[in-house]
């Protein structure tokens, strides 16, 4: 069985983080590890707080990881401090790790910066640079490339100029009033564009999460990386479909639509 590892903050409510990196990881055929790198009081309604991981004790996480079972593919979320970020990317290059997926978890849904602005140095000079591919958003997208977007044409310029700069593929997904459903992917000189049917569901607790999850599993099982994005968005498609309906606020989806059996009844 194939294997794959997340790097990111425990989600209470289980609609995003840790909790929607596993219930996708399984769903889409993977055995799924976690090293966590805070803990949050969260709910569909917002955040309350958050209990971040010392970098000493997120290093022995990754350490216990990669000794023991090595991931096919890393998938790494919210890292709000430069200290982890550091340790991330020392164990990474430490182990060799392969098949890197960085959600560069940076804008909170309100437009506030999640994180620091010397963590964001850090992200950019040690982790970015490790990635097989980044899946930013388009808040992050500006960050990361200095840029206003506000459609396809700039989409496509900054995720050229992201690309280039740290010598990975960008995935620059759509979203925020621009270009809904469809998402950019650049690498090698070229931009894919994979076009999405936008589905009306208010409840999108955790989709960012679940999608840089989706294609890290793929990448694990073998898939190149069109192949995987493509299938993340069918997977994620499919999670939003369903129309699970569960908290006050924007809730979360159903990572499960797709499992059948006795067991589930």
């Amino acid at each position: 069985m194939k294997t794959a590892l997340t790097i990111a903050g425990s989600d209470s409510s289980g609609g995003a983080g840790i909790q929607a990196d596993i219930k996708t990881m399984t769903a889409n055929g993977v055995f799924a590890m976690s090293a966590i790198t805070a803990l949050t009081a969260q709910n569909t309604t917002g955040v309350t707080d958050i209990l971040e991981a010392t970098p000493q004790f997120l290093g022995e996480e990754l350490d216990a990881i990669f000794t023991d079972i090595f991931p096919d593919a890393v998938k790494i979320g919210m890292v709000s401090s430069s200290g982890l970020i550091a340790v991330i990317a020392d164990k990474l290059r430490q182990y060799g790790a392969k098949h890197i997926v960085v959600d560069p978890v940076m804008v909170a849904t309100s437009g506030a910066k999640l994180l620091r602005d010397d963590a964001i140095a850090v992200l950019e000079e040690q982790l970015l640079p490790l990635a097989a591919v980044l899946t930013p958003n388009i808040p992050e997208a500006e960050i990361l490339s200095g840029m206003t977007i506000t459609d396809a044409t700039g989409m496509e310029a900054a995720a050229k100029y992201i690309s280039e700069k740290y010598g990975c593929a960008v995935l620059c997904k759509g979203g925020h009033k621009v270009n809904d459903a469809d998402d950019l992917l650049w690498r090698n000189g070229f931009g894919k564009w994979f076009h999405g049917k936008r589905i009306d569901n208010p409840n999108t607790h955790g989709t960012g999460c679940t999608l840089s999850s989706a294609i890290a599993s793929n990448l694990a099982k073998g898939y190149d990386l069109d192949e995987s994005v493509e299938r993340a968005k069918e997977y994620i498609s499919g999670a939003l479909a369903a129309m699970l309906d569960l908290g006050h606020g924007s809730g979360p989806m159903n990572h499960m639509f797709a499992l059948k059996g006795a067991f589930t009844e």
